[in-house]
């Protein structure tokens, strides 16, 4: 073994541009490619406009711009601009802004002043201009280097701050903006900032009810509510709240800390889901219900502002502070009097919504009672069935199996992927990264479970013993795998069987799927190769565009199974390089509709969807013609 040495010279001093990109987690939370909401590319957008909103929370501009134009950003806003001796500093110095100054920002999402610096560390380009009482100044930057600094000009154009940036595409690989995500994102801060205005691509986001519009919007305009939506706030701005019951399985919650989207909530969202149990439980008094009736199919959004917020990481999607401010009282004190005053007063007022949330606490109990009758013989089912042998390859990276219980920094890595039969799953199993990437199998196509109760996942055996390896059988905080991903076979029945499982996920279990744990797999149609190349391709435009590339005649197969691809190929296709297409629920999606469409009994449209979206089969009969003119194009070309 070699002597390691440990010297002066093994002591490295970072400035802030090497630590950034150096340790790009640290700031910006995990890379990505832009195929789940959280990656970096959309944090980068988050950071600047985070700074553009607290300028509207200070009463400063009621307008913010985003474009996106060939892979740059581009942001304005319309606050007081950054003070024009301070611009260069404010992008490029670490532990300056104007939020240390609490008579500034008082309660700012960011208060560390590293967001824009992160920004600029990351991007390939980075300008920035601040325009202020008719003067402006601007910096240009490359991976945070100082490339321009411009003079102070007069200018005629509104204050304001204007930021561009282009990310590196040396970090951020392969990476591509996806519009539902950045639309969902622009819908949140136009619902926790009545009155602002936010424009992108030709859109305009505007709310002028806040919380109660984003509980609207979200379960289409109050067609499957229970209720109307109750919708509360104190006078001050601290706290909003929305909430009603609908039809869905689960409870739903958007949760905010200071106009940030709190994913995994905390301590708030803690407090207010006690509030709420225990206001209703007083109300109906000796009923004595039980708190999983109560939250059964709630749907709910909180919004709290709090003076300088504490949260788990840089990425701010968990809120571990316990007060409410230096002087002010516990998170849960302030949240629990807030919805006991309100909503107790509320309730005493409005008998028909007391009728319609007792009828919905009653539904759920007799839901609960008859599926926790085969709740018990189904799990004693999944373990005779002995499935870590014979339906799931475990990954080894995580948990106790005698708890079961989620280590979350754990499970950030780790993938699942639901294949059909054995072929699928014996080279996927073979190439995986046995360390984070698990494999369950399939038995056939699984039933459609569409218009049928929860009571099926238990008495499906497939259901039953899937449902057992995601481990979400009581909560979906204790799912094991981050990323969910279905692999099937790009034919007619690969497609039909996606949608089986599309449906179960999205009538049982829409949590899963609103919280991005959900992705389809990608795999390659075609390998071109010769002598000494090989390119796969994955669609009918890469594929003529590799042939064109290796010129000749290049030897041209197409897999119409994942069966068919070897193990050793396998492993390109799922890892670093993998091509994983998220299943985004957009702002207005609404899942009784869209499951009535593709699982229903419209069986002629379902057919058509099914025909035009696959890849392999639907230019079948033109294909043969097709290459036969490709290859003739390319021997001329040779």
């Amino acid at each position: 073994m070699a002597k390691v040495t440990y010297t002066e010279d093994n002591i490295r001093s970072l400035d802030w541009r090497e630590h950034i990109r150096m340790r790009p987690g640290m700031y910006i939370g995990k890379l990505g490619d832009g195929s789940a909401a959280d990656d970096g590319i959309y944090v980068l957008i988050k950071e600047v406009i985070d700074n553009s909103i607290d300028e509207f929370v200070m009463g400063f501009g009621k307008k913010v711009e985003l474009k996106i134009q060939e892979g740059t950003v581009s942001i304005r806003d319309y606050g007081r601009g950054i003070p024009l001796g301070k611009v260069i500093d404010c992008v490029s110095k670490i532990n300056t802004g104007g939020k240390y100054d609490s008579k500034a920002f008082k309660k700012s999402v960011g208060l560390n002043g590293v967001g824009t610096k992160a920004v600029n560390a990351l991007s390939n380009y980075f300008k920035v201009q601040a325009i202020r009482d008719g003067k402006t100044k601007i910096a240009e930057f490359e991976k945070g280097n100082l490339i321009k600094d411009h003079r102070v000009k007069n200018s005629e154009e509104d204050n304001g701050t204007l930021i561009e940036f282009r990310p590196d595409d040396t970090v951020f690989k392969k990476y591509k903006y996806r519009p539902e995500y950045l639309e969902n994102q622009l819908w949140n801060y136009a619902y926790l900032n009545a009155g602002l205005r936010l424009h992108f691509n030709g859109q305009s986001y505007f709310s002028k009810n806040g919380l109660l519009d984003l509980l609207n919007r979200k379960t289409n305009n109050a067609e499957n509510l229970r209720y109307p939506v109750i919708h509360m706030k104190d006078n001050e701005g601290d706290i909003e709240i929305a909430l009603s019951h609908g039809n869905q399985y689960g409870e739903q919650y958007y949760s905010f800390v200071n106009g940030q989207n709190t994913t995994q909530g905390g301590t708030h969202l803690n407090a207010f889901k006690e509030a709420v149990v225990k206001t209703i439980q007083d109300f109906f008094g000796k009923k004595n219900y039980d708190r999983r009736d109560i939250l059964a199919s709630i749907v709910a959004a909180i919004s709290v502002r709090i003076q300088e917020p504490v949260f788990e990481s840089q990425t701010k999607t968990k809120l571990g502070s316990t007060d409410m401010g230096p002087e002010g009282p516990t998170v849960r004190t302030f949240i629990v009097n807030f919805v006991k005053n309100k909503l107790d007063n509320f309730l005493h007022r409005n008998e028909e919504v007391v009728k319609a949330i007792e009828k919905r606490i009653l539904q759920s109990k007799r839901e609960r009672e008859e599926i926790a009758g085969i709740k018990k013989l189904a799990r004693d089912k999944a373990k005779k069935a002995n499935i870590h042998n014979k339906k799931l390859r475990d990954c080894r990276v995580h948990y106790s199996d005698s708890s079961r219980k989620v280590d979350e920094e754990l499970r950030k890595g780790t993938t699942i992927f639901i294949t059909e039969g054995d072929s699928a799953s014996g080279s996927i199993t073979k190439a995986r990264n046995v360390q984070t990437q698990a494999v369950f199998s399939l038995r056939g196509k699984p039933l459609n479970c569409f218009g049928l109760t929860k009571k099926v996942v238990y008495e499906n055996e497939e259901f039953n013993l899937l449902q057992h390896a995601l481990n979400i059988e009581d909560t979906l905080d204790d799912l094991r795998f981050n990323r969910v991903v279905i692999a099937t076979d790009a034919d007619v029945d690969g497609m039909h069987i996606r949608l089986l499982l599309l449906t179960f996920f999205l009538q049982f279990f829409p949590d899963l799927v609103r919280n991005g744990h959900l992705f389809i797999l990608e795999t390659p149609l075609f390998r071109v190769r010769d002598k000494k190349e090989t390119i796969y391709c994955y669609s009918e435009r890469e594929k003529l565009d590799a042939m064109n590339k290796l010129r000749g005649k290049p030897e041209v197969t197409r897999f119409k199974g994942l069966g068919e691809i070897s193990p050793d190929e396998f492993g390109d296709f799922i890892g670093e390089d993998i091509r994983l297409e998220p299943v985004i629920m957009n702002e207005d999606t609404e899942i009784k509709n869209l499951l009535t469409y593709y699982m229903g009994k419209n069986t002629p449209s379902r057919q058509e969807f099914i025909i035009d979206n696959l890849k392999v089969e639907k230019d079948e009969v033109e294909e043969e013609s097709a290459d036969k003119e490709e290859e003739a194009k390319v021997k001329s070309a040779a």
